[in-house]
């Protein structure tokens, strides 16, 4: 059993940036696939970028070239730097991991190990 726990959500202006934090209670460097989601209101929970073995990474379109995922094992945390925020962002951004997936690492992976969230807010 893995925890996860959110933080660095807030409420920020469009152009802005937050980073989220998601500590993990095991070391992550045994963790193979690590990743971040997003529910905003009233829609379906959608991938937003994903970290597997090696460093290998990836990102909703929506997000690519704004939002950088990355993992820091010495503390085991995971974390999401975003930038240039729009207000289509807002949404409920959730930590998620799995021992499984080393080779396969991905979006679409049924992640094992969920956070309880962090609210992200952007406002025009």
């Amino acid at each position: 059993q893995v925890h996860l726990l959110e933080s660095g959500g807030g409420s920020v202006q469009a152009g802005g940036s937050l980073r989220l934090s998601c500590e993990a209670s095991e070391d992550t460097s045994v963790i193979p696939c690590m990743g971040w989601f997003r529910q905003a209101p009233g829609k379906e929970r959608e991938a937003v970028a994903y970290i597997g073995t090696g460093g290998s990474t990836g990102y909703a379109d929506s997000v690519a070239g704004r939002f950088t995922v990355s993992k820091y094992n010495a503390k085991n945390t995971l974390y999401l730097q975003m930038n240039s925020l729009e207000p289509e962002d807002t949404a409920k951004y959730y930590c998620a991991a799995d021992h499984r997936y080393a080779i396969t690492c991905g979006s679409t992976v049924a992640f094992s190990y969920w956070g309880q969230g962090t609210q992200v807010t952007v406002s025009s």
